[in-house]
């Protein structure tokens, strides 16, 4: 799927919205072409962002979707079965700033969801964790990064 073609369905997922989701969303929803990978990654590749939810701030509250994570991440994929992704994606990224409008900072929060994904994948690749650590000897060691991003997937 070419990013032109992305952005026509992600218009038209984005119409798909009630209007109300859109209430203080005055930055919309932009579709980015670059990829974004996770700061958080243990390795270059591992781990991409695929969309974010950003609030406040000069640019005020806006979603922002990564065609190249996409490309990346789910690029084998069909078209429908990328579309699927993105759809997933684009609610998964409302989902947050419904939360953030209602101040929802529960467990049950999206924020929670995504910090309990992000020690699901550090979990998986425990051994790799270790293996970078103990290439810093010497040096202060430092904790377990957390995630801290709004979106990310595990790109296996």
């Amino acid at each position: 799927m070419t990013i032109d073609e992305m952005q026509e369905v992600l218009d038209g997922l984005a119409e798909e919205l009630p209007e109300e989701f859109y209430r203080d969303l005055n930055g919309g929803v932009v579709l980015l072409p670059g990829a974004k990978e996770s700061a958080d990654a243990l390795k270059p590749g591992d781990l991409y962002t695929l969309g974010e939810y950003h609030h406040g701030g000069g640019m005020g509250n806006y979603i922002k979707i990564y065609y190249g994570s996409f490309e990346r991440v789910f690029g084998h994929l069909s078209d429908e079965a990328m579309t699927k992704e993105l759809r997933k994606t684009l609610r998964h990224e409302f989902r947050h700033h419904m939360e953030f409008l209602g101040g929802d900072h529960s467990s049950r929060s999206l924020e929670a969801e995504d910090a309990r994904f992000m020690d699901a994948y550090f979990s998986r690749h425990i051994d790799d964790y270790m293996a970078q650590r103990g290439k810093m000897r010497g040096r202060k060691q430092k904790p377990m990064p957390r995630f801290t991003s709004p979106n990310a997937s595990d790109s296996r």
